[in-house]
């Protein structure tokens, strides 16, 4: 058997998995932003997941990949959990949302939440001011923001004077991306930001 270099190790002793009943109460809930001013990377991810909602860590789901391709691609000095999140904005580094409302799947939102998340995300780079834009999932970039064509990578247009990136979505359900090239991914916008 070969080891995967992304898999996640189980949560830390005092992190209990939600039961079936709190991951179903958590649709809909919302999760605060990691946000301070001035980060060198503001990554944006397409919606919380019921796991995201259920604990208030971003990309919580076992089986999603945003934290080991975060370490992967230089981001962090080792592979976090995600209830650390906190210590991203001293790493320079902060999670926001396209939408803000929890959900199973991201194929639950309508286009009209992305379309608003967009405007939402655009007010919060002219807030916080981030050196770079990184949207998590092609899909939520090209409708919310209206880019059809657009392909994962450095993006030609900025955002709110910030420079913007499309990553693959780590998420488990992402089977197009294999754990090597979304490290590879990861690591491109690392070179490119740091």
């Amino acid at each position: 058997m070969t080891s995967d270099p992304l898999r996640r190790p189980g949560a830390p002793v005092g992190h209990p998995r939600p039961t079936r009943a709190e991951l179903a109460a958590a649709a809909d809930r919302t999760i605060p932003d990691v946000l301070a001013p001035g980060l060198a990377v503001l990554f944006v991810g397409i919606n919380p997941g019921l796991w995201s909602a259920a604990t208030g860590w971003h990309f919580a789901r076992p089986g999603n990949r945003f934290w080991p391709a975060l370490h992967l691609g230089g981001f962090t000095p080792r592979l976090l959990h995600p209830s650390e999140q906190d210590e991203l904005p001293a790493l320079g580094l902060g999670i926001t949302n396209m939408a803000a409302r929890a959900s199973a799947r991201a194929d639950e939102l309508s286009a009209a939440e992305l379309l608003d998340g967009a405007r939402i995300l655009t007010d919060k780079v002219t807030r916080y001011q981030p050196r770079w834009v990184a949207v998590v999932g092609v899909t939520a970039y090209r409708i919310g923001f209206g880019r059809s064509k657009a392909t994962f990578g450095p993006q030609p247009e900025p955002l709110a004077g910030a420079r913007l990136w499309v990553l693959p979505n780590p998420s488990g359900l992402n089977a197009h991306f294999t754990s090597a090239t979304l490290g590879a991914a990861f690591a491109g916008l690392h070179a490119a930001a740091f």
